[in-house]
């Protein structure tokens, strides 16, 4: 049995109310870091392990677990693994997981969305009732990421969803069912069903959610194809946090030319932790802090070692500029602003996230969230944006 603690769900800006999409600089790392920083922000100290569910990872080979332990500023000893699956393995993983788990469901495809649940010893009871696997592969994927779709709508519903919950003959109607949209679900549950606004992985929390801000308790299901995931819901005490913007369509940009700008992997490891865990370099004598850390202080010349410290993620704009000339794999226009971290003194050179490029303006409040600033030969260049504060820009 899981208690759940905390609960946080994340949407993209971009796209429309019924569908968001992912923005140029996002992917699934990207918003399962979002999901899962508000719920660490939440309850800090309390995150033991982390599991990642999606179908949409970034990188197979690697690294992946590194960036998404960066980004939600966790040491990088935390256990942390990945689960390749859907709307089953995300309501799996949450009803069994062991306390201290931080399970983070992110996807990209046919929507964008991203959930997070930390399992503690309190809060809502969400207990495991059963599973039944079966093979109906309407949509595959290759080795290339190419995708094939049978789109047998009839066929998923009759052989797909409905014979998996025949095999696990449930005692009564679930009161939410993830891994479908609002109109295949409706003649499933108890009611009315939620309008969950994904469809993979992070729809089960997306359902937990809405149940819980209902104050509903009983069944809650998870489908994919033919197979089924089944857990009971008892009513709790479990903070709920949202995060979606207004929804916006994306600006009117064009993509710089084919060539990329290489990447050094020397360079690339050196910087990580400093660039993806947003911390600068300390110095041990005077407290000076430098981003990027330096061997020598520029305030006192110690050369000692300088320990990193977490900087603050919240920012002003100092200055600012919009960018027209085309740049080799990057979007133009966009825009550039040096923004001020907290009172710490530190000032960063960043792009600007989340809203029209020329709209950005000094004294501009926001956060800086981790995007995928380029991808140089293939791989994925993470690091920090400016995103401004909603309805701080005209």
């Amino acid at each position: 049995m899981a208690h759940l603690q905390v609960l946080a769900t994340h949407q993209p800006c971009w796209g429309s109310d019924a569908r968001r999409v992912v923005g140029y600089d996002e992917d699934a790392l990207t918003l399962a870091v979002a999901a899962g920083r508000a719920v660490v922000e939440h309850a800090p100290d309390a995150v033991t392990s982390v599991v990642l569910v999606t179908r949409d990872l970034p990188g197979l080979e690697g690294g992946t677990e590194a960036i998404l332990l960066a980004g939600l500023g966790l040491p990088s000893s935390t256990r942390c693994s990945v689960v390749l699956g859907g709307a089953p393995a995300a309501l799996d993983a949450i009803s069994t997981g062991a306390p201290g788990t931080l399970v983070i469901t992110a996807d990209v495809e046919p929507a964008a969305g991203a959930g997070a649940a930390l399992l503690g010893t309190s809060g809502a009871e969400l207990g495991a009732v059963g599973r039944s696997e079966g093979s109906l592969p309407l949509k595959v994927r290759n080795t290339s990421g190419g995708t094939f779709d049978y789109d047998d709508p009839r066929l998923q519903r009759v052989r797909g969803t409905n014979a998996a919950l025949d095999r696990l003959a449930l005692d009564d109607k679930p009161i939410a069912v993830a891994g479908l949209g609002a109109k295949d679900a409706a003649s499933l549950v108890q009611g009315s069903p939620a309008a969950l606004p994904t469809t993979g992985a992070s729809s089960v929390v997306f359902a937990l959610a809405d149940a819980l801000e209902r104050s509903a308790a009983g069944l809650v299901t998870a489908v994919e194809q033919a197979t089924a995931c089944v857990a009971r819901l008892a009513s709790g005490s479990t903070a709920v946090l949202r995060s979606a913007r207004a929804a916006r369509p994306f600006p009117k940009t064009q993509l710089g030319a084919d060539a990329s700008i290489a990447i050094s992997l020397p360079a690339y490891e050196r910087a990580f932790d400093s660039k993806l865990g947003l911390q600068a370099g300390q110095c041990a004598t005077c407290g000076t802090l430098a981003l990027p850390p330096r061997h020598r202080c520029i305030e006192c010349g110690s050369e000692d070692p300088h320990p990193l410290t977490p900087l603050p993620r919240d920012g002003v704009v100092y200055t600012a500029v919009s960018v027209h000339v085309p740049v080799p794999g990057l979007r133009t226009p966009y825009d550039l602003a040096i923004v001020e971290l907290g009172d710490t003194g530190v000032r960063l050179l960043t792009p600007v996230t989340g809203g029209e490029p020329a709209t950005t303006a000094i004294g501009d409040a926001g956060t800086l969230v981790l995007r995928r600033l380029a991808v140089r030969h293939g791989i994925p260049d993470y690091g920090y944006a400016f995103e401004p504060t909603e309805g701080a820009t005209p």
